[in-house]
């Protein structure tokens, strides 16, 4: 099983959860970080660390954000990876719980 960074994470962008991750498995986009499926050995240390609330267990994924998994896989491919805690978005506070983020994805 893997974990997923849905929704909530586009434009916070947080990245405490990369700090405590031991097989840095986290890529980083323009405004969103995913999680590299082949490389999450399913710690669970992430998901206790997003201030988001971002990410999820597989089996846990909240319903209507399934697509989520394929898009953390999919984009792990072209973004690097990130190990290191960066500042948050200086906006990230009022993104933070807004809906339906997928449209301001960058890729």
């Amino acid at each position: 099983m893997t974990y997923v960074v849905t929704d909530n994470c586009i434009k916070c962008k947080y990245t405490d959860c990369v700090e405590v991750c031991p097989v840095d498995c986290f890529h980083e986009g323009p405004n969103f970080l995913v999680i590299d499926p082949d490389e999450c050995i399913d710690c669970t240390l992430c998901e206790p660390e997003c201030p988001a609330g971002a990410i999820f267990a597989e089996d846990d994924i909240p319903a209507g954000m399934e697509n989520y998994l394929e898009i953390n896989a999919e984009l792990t491919k072209d973004w690097p990876v990130i190990t290191e805690q960066k500042d948050a978005p200086a906006d990230a506070e009022e993104w933070d719980g807004v809906k339906d983020k997928l449209q301001y994805l960058e890729k």
